[in-house]
């Protein structure tokens, strides 16, 4: 072995060819026009022995007794003083140590330190994960993953596992740990695909089909979960067991109940194997929608088709079936019911269409959509027989349509329309009701039961409805001016006086100073009010006043800011009632029933 000591054989690999310095025509001089180092900068190094060694090429030892010269050129592109190495076409010669043969304090090609620096450690910013300067290899990064996964930091671990993988895109191992990431996360149909990817790349490896087993389980995939769970004979631990038969007993329960009609069964039991197991399956929230809208609970019924749709790309990737259909069918089969109930039958129509095209052979599917195409023909016969004017025929095509679904409300208010037109108002308001226990804010249905029971003369239950209908339109002044017809007919009949109700539909808008002033002392009592055009609180008060059948005028403070500042407004919308020109009374924002009162009050 070569004795030579471990400095000097670098000193040596470093050693520049004096001989062939002065031939090398890659040499340019310092005074060339190619050269751009005119001017000498003087720079030492500290060799092993402790002289200085210049850039000009002149080594001073600390007793001054040595002249010889020793040229350097070190590693990367530092050329010796005064010359420059153009066109490199090879490497130059240097000596590769192994870690073991590592010196403290030095280093190797690259990048240049200070004399004594050594590499350090930075911080990624904002996560806390450290990330070395130098490459770090997948199987560290897979450490620190798992040391953060086992600690709950998911989002620091996913980083880690996100960086191994991209060293190492093919490592199974790493794609089943993200998924195990993915799971603390809650993200689990991504969760579902790592898995899928980490089988594609080892499918020997036991832990990716277990852990893709207790995903499907969480997605209420019971059998697809057994296949996975129970991969190579192999059986999983006591509390993943235990979980799958739990969730496969509720979903059994489900099932039955379902069978017999007994919808708060269904609830029951779907609930139970959400929260026991299967807490992010698409079907089973369908399956909650479903039981809701049977129980006429229409709101929760929205609610849980959301939920459904949020996982339905899981319930499609597995053929998984449920109640005897595929998921994804059953999905659409449940979301074709909502709509229906909704009034949106072209919806329905379609979300069913949709689902046989999934699943042809469910009874259940197909059934569903046989009948609502025969409720879509007798809709349509009841719509041409309503405009020829056939009404008594209209009402039996659309009680067969009824016969054949009897949550559809378009029907109930097409027939309800129908007996309006006979003059038979008790039916009308009986279809009205059957419209508004499916959809308690129907509009249409409210509209024709309001109409019916003024035709009834039923006035107080013709203002709830009305008033019901203004909280859902409250811009709508035909709607305003019904109700306030139907106002005065139930004060009316109360014995109250109704002389003075009159419903103002045009206001007088006020543009200048002079036409406000000759406003407020024209009549005994002047009524105004101080808006802005799009200001939405300005508008609600317009339209009370409209209510209120009260005569008044406004002024727009944006198109008549001098009335604005001669009557000091700040708030809008503002109230100002004037008697004889005088102001009486002032009001910011108030609620319609004190304004009602004080106008009545300084009427008078």
């Amino acid at each position: 072995m070569d004795s030579t000591p471990l400095a000097d054989r670098m000193k040596n690999s470093l050693r520049f060819d004096e001989a062939k310095r002065h031939d090398d025509p890659r040499i340019l001089k310092l005074g060339s026009p190619v050269s751009t180092l005119r001017n000498r900068v003087s720079c030492s190094t500290t060799g092993s022995s402790g002289r200085s060694v210049s850039s000009s090429g002149t080594r001073k030892s600390g007793s001054g007794s040595s002249s010889s010269r020793v040229e350097i050129v070190p590693a990367g592109n530092i050329c010796p003083s005064g010359k420059v190495i153009a066109g490199m076409r090879s490497k130059p010669v240097r000596t590769v140590l192994s870690d073991n043969e590592m010196i403290p304090g030095m280093y190797g090609y690259g990048s240049i330190m200070p004399a004594g620096a050594t590499p350090k450690t930075r911080r990624v910013s904002g996560s806390g994960s450290p990330e070395s300067s130098w490459k770090i290899n997948s199987e560290e990064l897979k450490v620190k993953g798992n040391e953060n996964y086992k600690k709950g930091n998911f989002l620091e671990a996913l980083y880690f596992y996100d960086k191994a993988i991209a060293i190492s895109p093919g490592n199974g191992r790493l794609h089943c740990n993200r998924a195990a990431v993915l799971m603390g996360l809650k993200r689990i149909p991504e969760a579902v695909k790592e898995c899928e990817e980490a089988i594609r790349l080892a499918p020997a490896y036991l832990r990716a089909h277990q852990r893709l087993g207790s995903l499907l389980l969480i997605l209420g995939q019971v059998e697809n979960a057994r296949k996975y769970l129970f991969i190579l004979d192999q059986i999983p631990d006591e509390a993943e067991l235990h979980k799958l038969e739990t969730v496969e007993n509720h979903i059994n329960k489900c099932t039955e109940a379902r069978r017999l009609g007994d919808w708060t069964s269904v609830l029951k039991e779907a609930e139970a194997a959400t929260t026991r197991g299967a807490e992010a399956s698409a079907q089973l929230f369908a399956c909650q929608a479903e039981a809701h809208l049977k129980l006429h609970q229409l709101t929760d019924a929205e609610l849980w088709m959301y939920k459904a749709r949020m996982y339905e790309a899981s319930a499609r990737a597995y053929k998984s079936k449920l109640f005897g259909m595929i998921s994804e069918a059953y999905i659409f089969f449940v979301q074709a019911q909502i709509e229906n109930t909704l009034g949106k039958f072209d919806n329905a129509c379609a979300a069913i269409e949709r689902a046989a095209q999934v699943d042809l052979q469910s009874a259940e599917v197909i059934g569903l959509l046989k009948n609502m195409r025969l409720v879509g023909r007798a809709r349509s016969l009841g719509n041409e027989l309503f405009k020829s004017g056939r009404y008594i025929e209209a009402c039996s095509a659309y009680g067969e349509g009824l016969s054949r679904d009897s949550l559809n409300l378009i029907l109930y208010c097409n027939r309800a329309t129908c007996w309006y037109k006979l003059e038979q108002w008790e039916k009308s308001l009986d279809d009205c009701n059957h419209a508004l226990l499916i959809q308690p804010h129907y509009i249409k249905a409210l509209f024709q039961k309001a109409a019916s029971n003024v035709k009834l003369e039923r006035w107080a239950d013709a203002v709830r409805e009305y008033e019901i209908l203004r909280q859902e339109l409250p811009y709508d002044r035909e709607l305003a001016e019904f109700l306030f017809h139907c106002r005065v007919e139930l004060k009316n009949s109360q014995g109250e006086d109704v002389h003075n109700m009159t419903f103002i539909r045009k206001v007088d808008l006020i543009l200048d100073l002079d036409k406000f002033h000759t406003a407020i002392t024209s009549y005994a009592t002047s009524v105004i009010l101080f808006k802005e055009a799009y200001n939405e609180q300005c508008k609600r008060m317009s339209l009370v006043m409209d209510t209120l059948s009260t005569k008044y005028r406004s002024v727009d403070v944006e198109q008549s800011p001098a009335i604005a500042a001669a009557e000091n407004i700040t708030i809008l919308p503002t109230f100002k009632m004037y008697r004889y020109g005088r102001l009486v009374m002032e009001l910011y924002i108030p609620n319609p029933e004190m304004l009602e009162d004080l106008i009545r009050h300084y009427r008078h």
